[in-house]
């Protein structure tokens, strides 16, 4: 039996019916909308033969025994942003889901692998700002220093909230069990961005995600009447960090692929009558290639430096998150492109600029490749995003010949 990819847009469909409403879709982690989410899913993965749990971190893992103990693993998530649109993360679930439909009838006796699809708790972080909750904490990256202060806009803490689903914090990372066996890691998503819409091409390969340098920038200068202080005698600290808006924008340029933002801009005292006496800046700096990613925090360092020498201010820089580049695995990546041409279109080769649960388990050693199909408008975290029904049919049959292929791949031992 093939895979009915009409049923996978049936069925992302009945879930934004049951999890969202006109402002989009409202799945937040660890709240009774993301939990009517799973136990939907959980209805829905009813009618296989699958072991259904869920490990100490929260994620929900149904389990097709094969022949070989070596694992190929699907995996997605159904959480959303907040007012988001309706295929980030649950597309990648949906899709995995039919994949494992079609291989249980493929392979009534169990197929030659054991193939594992996931649910990931929190890949999104839009309750308590950590993104890739569960799969950081199963890859053993989570660091549970920082977890433990987390708190909503509500002030619950992350920790209370775990309880109240029944996860200890504590206990998080013994779900690094989960990877044991882990041989390959699948990961279907849309683009999110315009790459694929702007060369009109469906389907793409990705190459991994990018790196991220993220720091909080701090320019201190001297506040003073903004009426009684002259332009030549002012140390303002807005002055150096506006320079900073520009020369962002020709370091990502020189950098040759990367991008950089400053999203958050903070002065003080933050009244019209006064020269800025302290502006904080945030930068979000990122790369597929690490050499890259360093040499653009270094020219922005650098950067920084010279405007307040300019300005006479002092600047001081706090790293607020890191993580390194996550290329993923070469022949993966060929085999995901070679399962998009089988379809009958062009495949494009791109990285990712968002970072995905495919960045920790591919950290945590396991060969990992991503398939992105076209966003609409090149937009998401919104409810207007969309992708054209034909474009999801059709990644949902081109993300299961990737599956064969990689079940093939593994039961030959590559």
């Amino acid at each position: 039996m093939p895979v009915d990819p009409k049923r996978t847009v049936s069925e992302l469909k009945e879930l934004r019916a049951l999890t969202g409403d006109v402002d989009g879709a409202q799945r937040v982690a660890f709240t009774p909308v993301w939990q009517a989410a799973r136990d939907w899913l959980t209805k829905k993965l009813a009618g296989l033969p699958v072991e259904v749990h869920r490990d100490a971190a929260g994620n929900l893992w149904a389990t097709l025994r094969g022949r070989s103990e070596r694992e190929l693993l699907i995996g997605g998530h159904l959480d959303s942003v907040p007012n988001g649109g309706w295929l980030d993360g649950c597309l990648n679930v949906l899709a995995g889901l039919e994949i494992l439909r079609r291989i249980h009838h493929q392979y009534p006796g169990g197929p030659p692998v054991t193939v594992r699809l996931v649910d990931w708790a929190d890949e999104e972080g839009a309750r308590f700002g950590k993104s890739l909750f569960g799969s950081s904490a199963c890859s053993g990256a989570l660091d549970l220093v920082e977890a433990r202060r987390l708190k909503d806009k509500q002030g619950i803490p992350l920790p209370e909230a775990l309880k109240a689903i029944g996860v200890d914090l504590e206990l998080v990372k013994e779900s690094g069990r989960e990877l044991k066996r882990a041989a390959a890691y699948l990961e279907l998503h849309i683009e999110q961005g315009p790459v694929l819409l702007d060369l009109g091409l469906p389907l793409g390969a990705v190459l991994g995600t990018f790196g991220v340098e993220r720091h909080a920038v701090t320019f201190r200068g001297q506040a003073a009447h903004s009426g009684s202080t002259p332009m030549n005698r002012r140390k303002d600290a807005f002055r150096a960090a506006a320079k900073m808006s520009e020369e962002i924008y020709r370091i990502a340029e020189r950098s040759g692929g990367g991008v950089c933002t400053i999203g958050q801009c903070t002065t003080k005292p933050g009244i019209v009558t006064s020269v800025v006496e302290e502006c904080r800046i945030t930068l979000d700096q990122r790369h597929l290639d690490g050499g890259a990613l360093a040499r653009m925090l270094a020219e922005a360092r650098e950067a920084s430096t010279r405007f307040a020498e300019e300005g006479g201010v002092a600047v001081a820089w706090e790293r607020l998150w890191q993580i390194e580049p996550r290329p993923f695995h070469r022949e993966l990546i060929d085999l995901c492109e070679a399962a998009i041409k089988e379809t009958g279109v062009t495949s494009h080769r791109l990285p990712s600029g968002p970072l995905h649960d495919a960045a920790e388990v591919c950290g945590a050693g396991v060969p990992t490749v991503m398939m992105f199909v076209q966003s609409l408008h090149g937009i998401s975290h919104n409810k207007i995003e969309d992708t054209r029904e034909e474009d999801l049919e059709l990644c949902v049959v081109a993300f299961d010949r990737l599956a064969s292929k990689t079940m093939d791949w593994i039961e030959t031992g590559r």
